[in-house]
């Protein structure tokens, strides 16, 4: 039993994993958010290389929280680490620049212990002090995608990291976030996974995280040097040869006039031939699935 869990309480079923880098003053805000919640999860800080001292402010600031620092920048398979370290059936999300809203974790665990089928649960998003609702929101509620019977919310192939809650047997049954793409476009990639292993996504809107985006951002050419070519990588990853053929006719031709295109063409170029060690291409069900979200 951890000093802060009282006799003839009942053990956290969720853990929060927050993955950092060189953030530690947006960290810190983080952490009080997420102390004052009851109860308290668990929180496992994956300090993604930083240089700025975040992992001594965890362990000197916040010592009810686990402090793991990695020697690389792992991107978003950083999250990876905390997954594994967890010790609850299910994992919550946090960057640090976001947290869980009250009651939302303990919400969150009682639909996946409805729901066994359920692997990842999408939550509402309000952003900034104004608590203005992030426009995936309503994308995730108005998923085209067929609703089954006995789940939870809308279907969907698409999240934020930093509001999502992952049963944390499928999260590792599939390898959890791919390390190839490194930072953008990991969420799609983890539904696509999930969906193949026969495990459902879901956009629960009463659940709910804050999310304060940072000041301490790259230049915005650098995300979209990342989105494009991971869009490109994930495509050779899991589609049809046709679609990924297709993809790599889109970007060589924008290269030709874009800077950006051109960058990101030879990013995925680099990195084409772990994309193509780790192919495994998606059911049937699912490219369907996708092709649908793509012409809606």
């Amino acid at each position: 039993m951890s000093n802060d869990e009282a006799p003839g309480t009942d053990p956290p079923r969720v853990t929060v994993v927050v993955a950092t880098r060189d953030r530690h003053a947006e960290l810190a805000r983080t952490l009080d958010e997420l102390a004052r919640l009851d109860p308290r999860s668990a929180v496992i800080v994956v300090d993604n290389a930083s240089s700025d001292g975040t992992s001594a402010l965890v362990r000197g600031e916040y010592p009810w929280a686990r402090s793991i620092r990695v020697r690389d920048n792992l991107g978003c398979a950083a999250r990876n680490i905390g997954v594994e370290l967890a010790e609850t059936p299910y994992v919550a999300f946090s960057d640090d620049d976001s947290w869980w809203a009250p009651g939302a974790l303990e919400r969150a665990a009682d639909v996946f212990d409805a729901h066994p089928s359920l692997g990842l649960l999408a939550a509402s998003v309000v952003v900034g002090e104004e608590e203005r609702p992030d426009p995936i929101n309503a994308l995730m509620a108005e998923s085209p995608l067929p609703r089954r019977a006995g789940t939870p919310g809308p279907e969907v192939l698409g999240f934020l990291a930093c509001a999502a809650v992952v049963r944390r047997s499928a999260f590792l049954e599939v390898g959890g976030f791919s390390r190839l793409l490194f930072f953008s476009g990991e969420e799609a990639l983890l539904a696509q996974d999930l969906a193949a292993a026969g495990w459902t996504s879901c956009h629960v809107a009463d659940v709910r995280a804050h999310h304060h985006p940072s000041a301490a951002r790259p230049p915005a050419s650098w995300r979209v040097r990342l989105d494009l070519r991971n869009r490109l990588l994930s495509a050779w990853l899991r589609r049809p040869v046709e679609r990924a053929t297709r993809e790599t006719a889109r970007l060589a031709h924008a290269a030709t006039t874009d800077p950006d295109a051109r960058g990101a063409l030879a990013d995925a170029l680099r990195r084409l031939p772990g994309a193509l060690r780790q192919r495994r291409r998606l059911p049937g069900r699912v490219e369907h699935a996708l092709r649908t979200l793509e012409t809606t």
